[in-house]
């Protein structure tokens, strides 16, 4: 089972060899994805690509915490967070009940 991290650098390099692109253009692409899916999920609306990934924003309500080192009670503000759902088709690649995609050679 490999434990490797794939770099962003990395990234930008196997998606430009698997849409057969420069780094240059793939790297924008990913730029824009990114910039694309932060203005939409911070405006309130949601980012769906059905079976593999959503990206929302939820509410986190005001409540109360405990300080781990005192065990005080502490007033939490109520804010908004970021939540990522894993699709279908996604779990199902990681599960091995589908096979996952072939990588171009870089």
């Amino acid at each position: 089972m490999a434990n490797e991290t794939m770099t962003k650098a990395e990234l930008v390099e196997q998606v430009a060899a698997q849409a057969g692109t420069d780094k240059t253009t793939a790297a924008g692409v990913l730029k824009a994805f990114e910039e694309t899916v932060l203005a939409t999920v911070a405006k309130g609306d949601k980012v769906a690509l059905t079976g593999f990934l959503s990206f929302q924003q939820v509410a986190k309500p005001a409540g109360t915490a405990r300080n781990p080192r005192t065990g005080e009670a502490v007033k939490v503000k109520a804010k908004k967070a970021p939540k990522v759902t894993i699709g279908a088709g996604f779990k199902k690649v990681v599960n091995k009940e589908t096979p996952a995609p072939k990588l171009a050679k870089v």
